[in-house]
């Protein structure tokens, strides 16, 4: 397929997964403009006065508890009404991301200081199964996919996947590698290790309603995520002390993965719902 017909964020999502020629390079650095980098600005621009760590603790604990508290109705149809082939379609929708999970992180460890990236590490080791290719995530999903009679090839995904997907996924390649600051990438991965023990809750019920035993890769999420969620507090918390924390820039990566996870999983539940 020629690069004229593949949409925008799936085109970016090749090139971030790809060793880009310089001309390449420049067209990736156009989309992270168009669909990323727009966006995280327009954040911080609005982001919330916050003087120190404290104050961007308590910005980012209200967001999470409102959300929890106020769960929208897509969660409650995932959870409670999709059948076999529907939830199928929400796990193809998700195929770019848990196909290729936590690939993405890697360039920010070279990126932070020395006990900060400690934490983040933790974190990366627990998500590759510390070394034990069956708990590997990326593992886990392709055992959900196979149970469920799905290709496992990422290619396969590249021009039926939404945009709000692709845009979940290369907000966290940008964070990781290009964002002019690490604080990006550590709000962003903090709101979704934080958020998965609430977001997650609605996938683990689905996939365990159908008698998947495939549901264990959302139950390990709900288990090991609070882990995780520590550490990208321990994170933040060791790069306030190393380095000059930025608050506003780890609120603006807070925020922007809470509207990119959010959006992706409300259009996967939508195009789940035109199935049968």
């Amino acid at each position: 397929m020629t690069t004229t017909t593949r949409t925008a964020g799936s085109r970016l999502f090749v090139l971030n997964r790809s060793l880009p020629t310089p001309d390449e390079l420049r067209e990736l650095l156009d989309l992270e403009e168009r669909l990323i980098v727009g966006r995280a600005r327009e954040i911080e621009a609005a982001a919330p006065a916050m003087a120190d760590r404290a104050a961007l603790t308590r910005q980012m604990k209200a967001l999470l508890e409102a959300e929890k508290a106020d769960a929208p109705e897509f969660e409650r149809v995932l959870a409670e009404d999709l059948d076999r082939e529907q939830f199928k379609e929400v796990v193809a929708q998700f195929a770019v991301d848990g196909l290729t999970e936590s690939e993405s992180f890697l360039p920010i460890v070279w990126r932070l200081p020395k006990k900060a990236k400690m934490a983040v590490f933790r974190v990366l080791v627990d998500e590759f199964g510390c070394g034990n290719l069956d708990q590997a995530h990326f593992n886990i999903y392709r055992d959900l996919m196979t149970e469920l009679g799905m290709s496992l090839e990422v290619g396969d995904y590249l021009d039926r996947t939404n945009e709000e997907t692709f845009a979940y996924v290369n907000t966290f390649f940008w964070a990781a590698a290009r964002a002019p600051r690490p604080e990006y990438f550590l709000g962003a991965l903090c709101y979704l290790e934080s958020s998965i023990l609430y977001a997650f809750q609605c996938f683990a019920d689905a996939a365990t309603r159908l008698g998947l035993t495939g549901a264990r890769y959302y139950t390990e999420h709900l288990h090991i995520d609070n882990f995780h969620a520590k550490e990208l507090q321990v994170a933040i918390r060791e790069f306030d002390a190393e380095a000059d924390l930025h608050p506003a820039k780890v609120w603006t990566g807070f925020k922007l993965a809470s509207d990119v996870i959010g959006g992706a999983t409300e259009a996967a539940v939508a195009s789940a719902l035109k199935v049968g």
